[in-house]
């Protein structure tokens, strides 16, 4: 089984969807509640380009979750942050969104790869989701650069890359 067969769809009580000018503060109330800081202009430019995406009860139609990719470079779709109420963590809500996000970028005929930098306790995460993962900030590093990114190289930050349908460039 390849890694996008075993992508993982959200609970059958969950939907994932594109996040809509609506969403806005549920995004920033998530993500904030998670301690990450993306600005409310970076995640109103994102709803725009439809790369914001949200996780939404079927019960009572709120955010539960929310995933904000950015595009550091044409080609590239780069995760910048991904939260899950707490309440809801566990059940597979962050995967069903990151997942949402590699075929967000498989969908843009423009996307190589889709990248993300994140605390290396998440490592089996994202590998678990078909991402190379290895020292953030390493020389050539994929996702260098991207807009919350750790620039210093730290042992406890690492980066991932997704090649979303065999068109990626070296």
């Amino acid at each position: 089984m390849t890694a996008e067969e075993a992508r993982p769809d959200p609970p059958a009580d969950v939907t994932v969807e594109p996040a809509t000018p609506g969403d806005r503060l549920d995004v920033l109330r998530v993500l904030d509640a998670a301690m990450l800081s993306t600005d409310a202009a970076t995640v109103d430019d994102r709803i725009d380009a439809g790369d914001a995406l949200v996780a939404r009860s079927a019960r009572t139609g709120g955010v539960v979750g929310a995933l904000v990719a950015v595009r550091p470079d044409p080609d590239r779709l780069h995760v910048d942050a991904v939260a899950v109420r707490r309440a809801r963590r566990g059940e597979g809500i962050g995967a069903a969104l990151v997942a949402a996000a590699l075929d967000r970028g498989a969908s843009d005929p423009a996307v190589a790869a889709v990248t993300a930098t994140f605390d290396a306790d998440l490592r089996g995460f994202y590998e678990r989701l078909g991402f190379a993962v290895r020292p953030a900030g390493a020389r050539g590093d994929a996702a260098e650069g991207a807009a919350g990114d750790d620039a210093s190289g730290s042992s406890d930050r690492l980066a991932g890359r997704a090649s979303v349908t065999g068109r990626e460039r070296s």
